[in-house]
């Protein structure tokens, strides 16, 4: 199947039709900036959005689940429809169908409409990853595809980073509303300048588009769908002690065998799985996987943490974190500047290395730990994060041929996405069961009838007698007790999820150098 590629090094400068290639990067940036600073600034909203709606948490969940399940589905098959369309249009059409869904979800008066807006929203966003790194890699030349890929990366890694932040604000401020209507002008802003910046290259309105592949479009939106839906629901419904959860698994896992089986058969599948013979993409895959369960699960239980434990707002949870935000900033200018000049496996090495350093050390976290304790390593988890996505992008892609690139960007865009839904479902899974374990543990560590108990027990209740009277202090003695368990057995959970994320990352640096050598600055294999 023709491919939405890069075009050839050489060939770099007529494709920008005289702009300023950063322009272009500044351009599709915003774009995706926006899709991805939506995904994580919506689920802080979520209890405001219940509240106003006169809905349950459970069924605002669904406010995620559905962006995310759309999402999913259009992501992998951008490539095909940019071919069809043309990509500037097709482009411009998903920011504006992106844009226009945010202003109705902001409006929706009840959670069935936000649903609806929030599905065409998931749509409109899927393929902006995707066919912004395929402009960005096309308009800049082999020498500064590094530097370019830091500017898309902006995007990528900060925006999940101040979405809490942002949304925390928002809402705290105004509303949950405003957390939809923030995408408004920057959408705008986003249309005028790909309008006027970005030009389609000669071989768009050249390319052989085959006939639309229904059947593999069709297995793709049942296994994405049915996997964001367990994925989001699992935990809620005990996973597999539920029927229809049994059965979304078997419907995920034969669609999912189907079109593995029909996309790698097939020449003109939707999304050609051919690439994957590729070590090099292969391997960026994997990690681009295992970098969205890190990235995504410490960007999820790192504000649960100050929130739920130490009795932050969602607007001060978001500002704790916010320096891993600022850290990213900071390495984005270092990444740029040394992607062309060292092996990317250097790079990679050191920056999964950081990020499980600074994991490892939230793993020592306490009930006693101020505001300030953890800024300085979430801020060189931020720095460190900077390290891995640009050279991952320059390793996977590197050793592909020129016309396989955007076919490839939507399969590891997809990845990336995968393992944050996973990673985040994963973390909220652990720090459930694990604080149960932990519960129990300590139970049986201080028993009830043990004299430690009892003395702490005694003092507590004596302690109580003034405002409870004698004869009612023994229970709210109890529950007090019982709180302070929930509480260190929660601290637990966290401790356990933050320590196995690091082992994640060591994990990774040992992956990192089964890549094959890419020469910094390299074009894709294949270019002229």
């Amino acid at each position: 199947m023709a491919s939405a590629a890069t075009a050839p090094p050489d060939e770099s400068a007529s494709m920008t039709q005289g702009v300023n290639p950063w322009l272009i990067a500044a351009s599709v940036m915003l774009a995706t900036f926006m899709e991805v600073l939506d995904t994580a600034i919506a689920s802080v909203a979520l209890p405001y959005i219940a509240g106003s709606l006169s809905a349950s948490n459970d069924e605002a969940t669904w406010v995620l689940t559905s962006y995310l399940v759309a999402n999913a589905i259009v992501l992998p098959a951008s490539n095909w429809f940019s071919l069809k369309f043309g990509r500037k249009r097709f482009l411009l059409s998903c920011i504006v169908i992106f844009t226009i869904s945010s202003f109705a979800c902001g409006a929706a008066p009840t959670l069935g409409i936000l649903l609806l807006a929030r599905i065409i929203q998931g749509a409109g966003g899927g393929a902006l990853q995707p066919l912004s790194q395929a402009i960005l890699l096309e308009s800049f030349p082999p020498a500064k595809r590094g530097a370019a890929m830091a500017v898309f990366a902006f995007g990528v890694v900060v925006a999940p980073v101040l979405g809490p932040t942002l949304g925390g604000w928002l809402t705290d401020t105004y509303s949950w509303r405003y957390a939809f209507y923030i995408n408004i002008p920057i959408g705008i802003l986003a249309i005028a300048m790909i309008s006027r910046f970005v030009h389609d290259p000669p071989y768009i309105s050249k390319a052989r588009v085959p006939a639309f592949d229904r059947y593999g479009f069709a297995a793709l939106v049942v296994w994405t769908g049915c996997l964001q839906v367990v994925l989001d629901k699992g935990q809620e419904d005990d996973w597999f002690g539920a029927t229809w959860i049994r059965w979304a698994v078997f419907f995920l896992v034969t669609s999912f065998i189907y079109f593995c089986w029909h996309c790698w058969r097939d020449k003109d599948a939707i999304v050609d799985l051919k690439v994957l013979k590729d070590r090099n993409f292969r391997l960026g895959c994997i990690l681009i996987f295992m970098f969205g369960v890190g990235i995504y699960s410490t960007t999820t239980i790192l504000p649960l943490f100050f929130q739920e434990l130490l009795g932050y707002t969602a607007f001060t949870a978001g500002i704790a974190v916010a320096p891993r935000g600022i850290g990213a900033v900071c390495g984005m200018p270092v990444i740029g500047y040394l992607s062309n000049k060292v092996d990317p496996r250097y790079l990679l090495t050191f920056g999964f290395f950081t990020f499980g350093l600074t994991t490892l050390y939230f793993g020592n976290v306490t009930l006693d730990i101020s505001p300030t304790t953890l800024l300085l390593p979430i801020l060189i988890t931020g720095f460190g994060l900077s390290f891995i996505f640009v050279p991952i992008s320059t390793a996977a892609y590197g050793t592909l041929d020129s016309k396989q690139i955007g076919n490839a960007s939507g399969l590891f865009n997809l990845m990336r996405n995968v393992g944050g839904s996973i990673g985040i479902s994963i973390a909220s899974t652990l720090l459930t069961r694990r604080a149960d374990v932990h519960q129990n543990l300590i139970i049986n560590s201080v028993p009830r009838t043990g004299q430690q108990f009892q003395n702490s027990l005694g003092s507590l209740t004596q302690f109580l007698t003034n405002p409870y009277g004698q004869a009612n202090a023994a229970d709210p003695a109890q529950a007090s007790l019982y709180q302070q368990l929930g509480r260190q057995a929660t601290l637990w959970a966290f401790v356990d999820v933050f320590r196995w994320l690091s082992l994640l990352c060591f994990f990774c640096v040992g992956i990192v150098w089964f890549f094959k050598k890419v020469k910094p600055g390299k074009p894709p294999a294949g270019a002229h």
